[in-house]
């Protein structure tokens, strides 16, 4: 795939400036262009703004402030993107406006330049056809504030290429976005559920039914979300809730139309007044009014075909923030209760119809299946996706069983040759769902634990024993389960943006996929210790070092990269030559003797007394039982069989699960630090 090296953004404003802020940030040179060098200095300084409070909340350093701003150049020259990779165009909503620069940018772009458009009001098709290029042409809608906030939409119409769409993509993973395709519609995706929402806040208001606090304090309770719908208006501006409404009244109907009470709000130039005490006794029912129009118009969008479920509910996770989607809240409440909410707003609006989408998943009487686990065959090349990016990728039992699915799938497909495992967005796999652990522990279900780890090193072996070559593309962030997964696999290739680690001991429990006696296989069991024991991440560079990792490749280089990899074939996984001499010292810091003192409490004995001392204080924050049982089980499985060696790891699950230690670490996790007792 051709490389990605410069893009360009049309428009200096807060959203352009935004989108250019996070290119330069994940490594790109961008170009920053509008009409005034005046304005092309506004935005460098927004930029520069919100840099400077990065660096106060200490996400940023002053160094990494400056490599940020050096990739990104501001100009009034158009002609400085001619050469781009991609070009974004991010203007006000004028569609006149939006229309002559495209025209400008087909003379001027190169032939090899994709043109994107990052409207939220207007169909993508419009600004396509005014181009020479509509094969190369797409929609970018990203969502404010765009150097934060991680979800796109891409948006390809009737005439956008496959090549196109596929770089698009790539644009948007390497510069850490989340990406949901959606058809060209109204509204896409998310804005066709979030506009109503705030719409229907005013016509809450409107009627009488509530004030404007207790109408806020609904919606926070309905989404579980930081503000409602009158202080996002405040924030994100009304005339562009007026602006949206009214575009999707025009081509969807009344409902979607301002109510008249918005169109008021902005004719006054002022904010809402949101202060005051919600009344108690108002909130069950606008909670209904709400989740009557947002599920309703969210089935209606998929039954349109113009996005999944599973992409309506990343975006309203990832874009809106909420807490859990339209159909996971669907699932949450009951189809039943879910169907009288939305009969509710078809018998208030004459307009709205009952999705055939949700009368259909009534009839069944079953709640919504998801799909976070896709297949899709090219070439005699099977690639399995786990698309759960809203949570990291991580495994719980409908990933695993879906993920095992899939596999067999690829393995009886007689055109497959080889099966590829790849993450979604930023991670590979991030470890399994602590949340699944801890509802299981606390419903004294510890077997289900056991049974769930039980299918999942089934599945690993089927993939380490294929006939078929297996390979994991390591691109972010695998933790725990998910270095376990790429572990099991027969190749392993990695973007330099890779990174694998197995945290497990640091929130009470141990690795328990068989990463082991895997990591033990490449490295040594005195090595898989250090890195079990302390959780320190195993640098890409390093796992090439140690055989794990096969080949390394920028993002745009992987398939090249795999191509390589299959015409080599599979690998001979675990023989490798002496542990190369760099790793020695980390291996003797795990001594059988060092471990010991480790457990003991006492620095190990080691030639780099700050090496000693650093991996003391590590180990000594991690759960003391857990270290105890990664040390007995690493020292059992040397000389057995993999088989053998997931028996000796399964037979010790229930121990580690019915811990103190356990429930604490993995309750407190991403909240606090861990306090361990080693009961």
């Amino acid at each position: 795939m051709t490389q990605i090296s410069k893009i360009g953004v049309i428009g200096a404003g807060n959203m352009g400036s935004g989108i250019a802020q996070k290119i330069a940030q994940e490594g790109i040179n961008v170009v920053m262009v509008d009409v005034k060098e005046e304005f092309v200095e506004r935005g460098l300084g927004i930029i520069k703004n919100t840099l400077r409070q990065g660096v106060e909340r200490r996400i940023f350093k002053p160094e990494q402030v400056d490599e940020i701003l050096s990739r990104i150049t501001g100009t009034a020259d158009l002609k400085s993107i001619a050469d781009a990779d991609l070009v974004i165009e991010a203007v006000f909503e004028d569609k006149q406006v939006k229309s002559d620069l495209f025209k400008k940018l087909d003379g001027i772009c190169a032939e090899k330049t994709i043109l994107a458009t990052n409207t939220s009001s207007f169909y993508v098709r419009e600004f396509g056809e005014q181009t020479s290029r509509p094969d190369r042409f797409i929609g970018l809608h990203y969502f404010y504030h765009p150097a934060k906030n991680r979800l796109v939409e891409v948006i390809p119409y009737e005439k956008t290429s496959k090549e196109t769409l596929a770089k698009s993509l790539l644009a948007a993973k390497l510069h850490g976005k989340t990406a949901i395709v959606v058809k060209d519609a109204p509204g896409f995706a998310v804005n066709r559920f979030f506009v109503p929402f705030l719409n229907e806040a005013v016509r809450i208001f409107e009627e009488g039914l509530a004030d404007i606090p207790t109408i806020e304090e609904a919606a926070k309770r309905a989404f579980k979300i930081g503000m409602g719908p009158f202080e996002l208006m405040n924030v994100t501006g009304i005339p562009i809730a007026v602006h949206s409404a009214t575009t999707l009244g025009n081509e969807l109907g009344s409902f979607y139309a301002p109510c008249q009470e918005l169109i008021a709000q902005n004719e006054k130039r002022e904010n809402w007044n949101i202060e005051g005490k919600a009344d108690e006794a108002k909130i069950k029912t606008v909670i209904d009014r709400f989740y009557g129009v947002c599920f309703g118009v969210a089935a209606a969008l998929v039954d349109e075909g113009v996005a999944s479920i599973e992409d309506t509910d990343r975006g309203a996770k990832i874009g809106l923030r909420w807490i859990m989607g339209p159909f996971e809240i669907m699932n949450k409440i009951g189809i039943d209760k879910t169907y009288d909410a939305v009969q509710a707003i078809v018998q208030k609006y004459d307009d709205f119809k009952m999705p055939g989408l949700l009368a259909r998943q009534k009839a069944l009487g079953q709640p919504f299946d998801f799909n976070f686990v896709d297949l899709d065959v090219r070439d005699g090349i099977a690639y399995i996706t786990i698309n759960r990016p809203e949570a990291m990728n991580s495994l719980n039992e409908t990933v695993v069983s879906q993920l095992g699915a899939r596999f067999t799938e690829a393995e009886n497909n007689p055109d497959v040759k080889t099966i590829i495992f790849q993450g979604a967005g930023k991670a590979f796999v991030a470890g399994a769902d602590i949340r699944y652990f801890v509802n299981k522990i606390k419903e004294s279900k510890i077997a289900d634990i056991v049974e769930f780890t039980r299918k999942g090193h089934e599945l690993f072996l089927r993939i380490e024993n294929s006939e078929k070559l297996t390979i994991a593309i390591l691109d972010g962030l695998s933790l725990g389960g998910g270095s376990e997964l790429a572990l099991a696999c027969q190749a392993i290739v990695a973007t330099p943006a890779a990174s694998m680690a197995f945290p497990e001991t640091g929130i009470g429990i141990y690795p328990g996929l068989g990463g082991m006696v895997r990591l033990a296989r490449h490295a040594g069991s005195e090595l898989a210790k250090y890195y079990v024991f302390t959780g320190a991440p195993i640098r890409i560079e390093d796992a090439q070092a140690l055989g794990i990792v096969t080949r390394v490749a920028q993002p745009t280089d992987i398939e090249t990269a795999v191509r390589d990899q299959i015409l080599e074939g599979k690998p001979d996984k675990y023989s490798h030559p002496e542990l190369p001499d760099k790793f020695k010292s980390l291996a003797h810091i795990c001594s059988q003797e060092n471990v010991e003192r480790l457990l003991a409490g006492k620095s190990p004995e080691h030639e780099d007394e700050a090496l000693a001392g650093k991996t003391l204080k590590t180990v000594s924050s991690k759960a003391p039982l857990a270290l105890k049982l990664v040390n007995e089980i690493i020292d059992q499985q040397v000389g057995k069989s993999i088989e053998a060696a997931v028996e000796i790891e399964l037979w010790r699950l229930e121990k580690i699960f019915s811990s103190a230690d356990a429930l604490e670490g993995l309750s407190s996790f991403g909240r606090r630090r861990p306090q361990f007792k080693g009961a």
